[in-house]
């Protein structure tokens, strides 16, 4: 770990350790709203040191380390952990008041909410676990966040199913008054009764409820196409880097003046406390090139953020004549390389021709896309090379030895390696070399002579033609293929994917058909991970049906609750296009966690509706209970989640960018998503419920087609 990362891990985790901690005090502060007691408030607190203990247990137990993603999970399961144990303890808080004694209050409020607990666990399980064995970028990035989540999920159930009733059944209190102010209690009673009414009004008009919520989802998929996408947003890392590279075969001598010209931009901004040192190497990968890297201030130090700073320096370091110079900041995944934003390698079969593609397209990108700026061209064929050429005629009629030839040449120019030589376990290499010293001049060449199988000595002049060209310092290859690659600037504000999109339009018109384009980099894992996360939100659409239908026994109530999902994914693009935040690795996994949420709450509304249907009540009545009885246990998990969320959304300093972008999702996410799983999960359970019959009319018919198959068993038996 380098220092610059070091700076960057010290203040990312104390930054995830204060959005935790504000993210437990605001998630202890609503549930002592909902719950109206502070002793009621400390049962499900409670559940939140347990299970994060327990997860970063868990996180040790895998194997994982503690990073940006593994953070992203803890902070996030602070809000999910006492969903399950809010479920238990509001139910046992309404046996006390409907007149239960404090244990018959806890063994009845458990066993009625013990399916929907279990249930919602297992839906979230189904959507971290499998994913997280997905292979490539998408596999690795959502595996430690996925199951280090589901960890945290597994031991709240737990604790909800066992701890928080035990605890209730001696904290809870048989009483209606309530700690909270009187004018929040009121507005909570008001806003129940209002959506009471309100429910009822969308449950006379069903087909117009689906038709409004189909209309939305039409408008989202639209607005989906206006997102900006990229694989991460910029980030603040606390550190840029700068690459300087000049003519090929240049020395150590004229990089070390071109770096004094970069160092005295640079400087300044050590002066004034923005940087606080600066590391230069010169010759690191070539003689021609020089990396420096400069640590920032820290973020609470300095006004300008590190994209401003870089912005700020183009200007004057371009201008610099004799070499190209790039500024660039490192992202968490080390995906951007060593000189830009995007990188494109041009595959074919000869160099030569893939050259000329490549400065066409360079020259094509200046001139058609004005957002895309210096492309750099890998392949320079200027570095000056020496080719001997023997007449190997000539070599044979002079009686010349090839292996004599090369023998000599190899000894005057560079030393020819004889033999090891092993002296006390150590071996030592025999070299024969020039004793009049190195080769300088290409004359010295010609005047050298090489003996031939007669003895006589034949200068070498009169069978080698010595000629100087230019050369590639390099050959690259690219899916097995020869490839040149194009390093090309893009700005923070131009999207990669928009950039993407426009490279591979100006390519279809420009290469020739027998060069293709392929994206390196962060634009390659970008093509690569867009495709994986589709089929990774596929996975979990079908696995969350699988499991609800094995839950429910049945498709009806599955069917119900995953057709809501894709209502809630689109409330969450609205909030993505309302808050300017881009589709990105991390708004994604946003989207993946917002995929159980929708689904958790929707469990808690469906399970209730089918317990009252199996005790005879109609499915309207049914269904319209259920959403009144199951608003408050799901407001108070869902205000939870959302309030604990906010401070993702107000983060600063290191690694606030991936923070940003989750909480956008989750909280503007899920209360958009509010209205569909207090709206049109009921709707859909109204007309789709009548199709299937009710669990307790399914299993009576089951037993008594089990009682019709013994009865004809058992004369037959009998006659036997």
């Amino acid at each position: 770990v380098t220092d610059d990362e070091a700076m960057f891990i010290r203040s990312s985790v104390t930054e995830v350790l204060i959005t935790m901690a504000l993210s437990v005090t605001i998630v202890v502060a609503t549930i002592w709203m909902f719950t109206g007691s502070l002793r009621a408030t400390l049962i499900p607190s409670f559940t939140i040191p347990i299970a994060l203990v327990g997860t970063i247990g868990a996180i040790w137990l895998f194997g994982f380390s503690i990073n940006i993603l593994t953070l992203l999970a803890l902070v996030l399961a602070t809000g999910l952990v006492v969903d399950d144990a809010i479920v238990v303890l509001e139910n046992i808080q309404r046996q006390r008041i409907e007149g239960l004694r404090a244990r018959a209050a806890a063994v009845v409020g458990t066993r009625q909410v013990f399916f929907a607990v279990v249930a919602t666990t297992v839906v979230l399980i189904s959507v971290f676990v499998p994913i997280s064995f997905l292979p490539s970028t998408a596999g690795r990035l959502f595996r430690e966040f996925g199951i280090v989540l589901a960890s945290a999920v597994i031991i709240s159930s737990f604790v909800a199913l066992s701890i928080v009733p035990a605890a209730a059944a001696r904290l809870i209190r048989d009483r209606r008054q309530s700690d909270v102010p009187s004018g929040i209690a009121r507005f909570g009673s008001r806003a129940a009764r209002a959506y009471e009414t309100s429910l009822g009004a969308v449950l006379d008009r069903p087909w117009t409820t689906v038709g409004i919520a189909l209309a939305f989802a039409a408008s989202a998929a639209f607005a989906y196409q206006t997102l900006d996408r990229e694989l991460i947003p910029p980030e603040d890392r606390g550190v840029l880097r700068v690459l300087a590279t000049g003519p090929d075969g240049v020395g150590i001598n004229y990089m070390e003046r071109q770096t004094e010209s970069v160092e005295s931009v640079l400087a300044p901004l050590v002066e004034s406390g923005e940087a606080q040192a600066l590391y230069t190497q010169i010759g690191l990968w070539d003689p021609n090139r020089t990396f420096i890297s400069m640590r920032l201030a820290d973020w609470d130090d300095r006004e300008r953020s590190q994209q401003e700073i870089a912005a700020s320096l183009m200007g004057p370091l371009n201008e610099i004549p004799g070499a190209r110079v790039f500024v660039w900041g490192s992202n968490s995944l080390n995906l951007r390389g060593r000189s830009s934003g995007i990188s494109v390698a041009l595959l074919g079969n000869d160099y030569d021709e893939i050259f000329d593609a490549a400065k066409a397209f360079s020259a094509a990108i200046e001139a058609e896309l004005p957002e895309l700026t210096r492309p750099r061209i890998s392949f320079d064929p200027t570095q000056p090379q020496l080719s001997v050429d023997i007449d190997r005629r000539s070599a044979a009629d002079l009686g010349v030895d090839l292996a004599s030839l090369s023998a000599t040449l190899r000894a005057m120019i560079d030393g020819d390696e004889l033999v090891d030589l092993n002296v006390e376990d150590e071996a030592v290499p025999i070299l024969l070399e020039s004793a009049s010293g190195d080769i300088n001049d290409p004359s010295d060449l010609v005047n050298l002579y090489v003996r031939a199988r007669d003895g006589a000595l034949v200068p070498l002049s009169s069978i080698v033609t010595l000629s100087e060209e230019g050369v590639a310092t390099e050959l690259n290859r690219e899916a097995q293929r020869r490839a040149i690659e194009i390093d090309i600037q893009r700005p923070d504000s131009y999207p990669l994917q928009s950039a993407v999109d426009d490279l591979r339009a100006l390519a279809s018109t420009t290469l020739p058909e027998n060069v293709s384009l392929l994206f390196l980099g962060e634009a390659g894992a970008l093509e690569e991970t867009s495709y994986e996360v589709a089929v990774t939100f596929a996975i979990a659409l079908i696995v969350i049906f699988l499991v609800l239908c094995a839950q429910f026994e049945g498709f009806m109530s599955a069917t119900v609750v995953t057709l809501i999902v894709p209502f809630g994914l689109a409330a969450a693009v609205f909030a993505l296009l309302l808050t300017g935040t881009s589709l990105n690795v991390y708004s994604q996994i946003g989207l993946l966690l917002l995929i159980g949420l929708i689904a958790k709450n929707s469990v808690l509304l469906v399970e209730f509706a089918d317990q009252l249907r199996d005790r005879g009540a109609a499915v309207r009545q049914a269904v319209a209970d259920g959403a009144a009885r199951r608003l408050r246990p799901i407001m108070m998990t869902l205000v939870s989640t959302v309030l604990g969320s906010l401070p993702l959304i107000l983060a600063s300093g290191a690694g606030a960018e991936a923070r940003s972008s989750i909480g956008w999702v989750i909280f503007g996410g899920l209360i958009l998503a509010a209205v569909f799983t207090l709206y049109l999960t009921p709707v859909l359970y109204l007309l789709l419920a009548p199709l299937s019959k009710g669990r307790l009319a399914e299993t009576k018919q089951l037993e008594e087609e089990l009682g019709d198959a013994a009865l004809d068993i058992a004369p037959q038996s009998g006659g036997a």
